[in-house]
């Protein structure tokens, strides 16, 4: 797949503009904030970079290419590249921690699509740091700033560095935080899911997207469930989650697995629920990433199973559990969202 916003992150490197990683210091890393893998990343050594990713899929495209990844990085670096995410807060978050991540001298280098927010964050990178140099190609910008204690404005760094802190929501109901689904709120396809739940649940179950953890805390009140296991693909969720959920629901055990719910599960369940993303990157319907969700829940449930899921009424989800369970059966159809119940075959 095509990801025009890195290939022109790495852009000026390419082109000679800015030369760190054909002349940097033996030794030197930069580190990649919101890190993605693409064709472009082949002409970095592996050795040469340090990534930051929260994001499951992401995370692993990375490691099995052979580069450094991880959820936290600390320390200062002569390069910081940034590719910030649509969510505004969480975008400020990731610049002043760019620019608190660059050594004296440094550079940040950011790009971002221009429909998605290019011109906004390079407004933002300039009022936080000035502007070195920019360059645009195939709809997308790649714009730089060299940091030094005369151009960053400290105080807005430090403002913005709070803007995607965790926070109470919900009169202190849950913690959650800017930049993953639904943060602030309740959305009303969960709520739909949640209402017509059966209390019957019983046995393990699994929450494949989690979020902050609003629905397994509901069905964890189901009183025959034993355990349950919460997979989510943004670890910065799942932190959230376990916050919100960890010894809080009584004799149910809980299992806190960062994990693209696509992939193989890790255990085998009597019941799955779940309210799947059907957006990545843009904003774009995304059908193909709930069908995904579906076969992975028909691989994890034991026979007999059941799949309980909450979409919105125009997604095409019928023609692939048709193919991958035994039966399934709309239980609501309201407010523009179907709660569909799936069962396994038998044997």
């Amino acid at each position: 797949m095509k990801d025009p916003a890195l290939d022109t992150l790495l852009l000026p490197f390419e082109d000679g503009l800015l030369n760190f990683f054909e002349e940097g210091a033996a030794g030197e890393k930069a580190l990649f904030l919101r890190a993605r893998m693409g064709f472009a990343m082949n002409a970095i050594a592996k050795d040469r970079l340090i990534c930051l990713q929260t994001f499951a899929p992401d995370r692993d495209n990375l490691e099995r290419a052979g580069f450094t990844v991880a959820p936290k990085a600390d320390g200062q670096y002569p390069v910081v590249m940034l590719l910030p995410p649509r969510q505004r807060d969480e975008a400020r978050a990731l610049l002043a921690k760019a620019v608190k991540s660059a050594t004296e001298g440094g550079l940040v280098v950011v790009s971002a699509s221009n429909t998605e927010g290019a011109r906004t964050a390079e407004s933002d990178l300039t009022r936080l740091a000035g502007n070195t140099g920019k360059v645009s190609k195939s709809k997308c910008r790649v714009f730089w700033a060299k940091i030094t204690a005369e151009t960053v404005n400290h105080e807005l760094v430090e403002e913005w560095s709070r803007q995607d802190a965790p926070r109470k929501i919900m009169e202190g109901e849950f913690v959650s935080r800017p930049g993953i689904f639904a943060w602030d709120h309740l959305d009303k396809a969960s709520q739909l899911l949640v209402a017509t739940l059966p209390e019957k649940l019983a046995g393990r179950g699994a929450d494949l997207g989690c979020g902050f953890g609003y629905l397994t805390r509901e069905v964890a009140k189901r009183e025959k469930v034993k355990a349950i296991d919460l997979y989510e693909a943004e670890k910065r969720a799942l932190d959230l989650a376990e916050q919100n959920l960890k010894g809080k629901t009584g004799d149910v055990a809980l299992d806190f697995i960062w994990q693209d719910a696509t992939k193989k599960l890790v255990r085998t369940y009597d019941f799955i629920f779940t309210n799947p993303p059907f957006h990545a990157g843009g904003k774009q319907d995304r059908a193909d990433i709930g069908q995904e969700f579906i076969k992975s829940a028909a691989r994890g449930l034991r026979p007999s199973g059941h799949l309980w899921l909450v979409a919105n009424r125009h997604l095409p989800y019928e023609a692939t559990l048709d193919k991958v369970f035994a039966s399934y059966e709309i239980m609501a159809n309201q407010n523009g969202y179907k709660v569909i119940r799936a069962i396994k075959a038998n044997k």
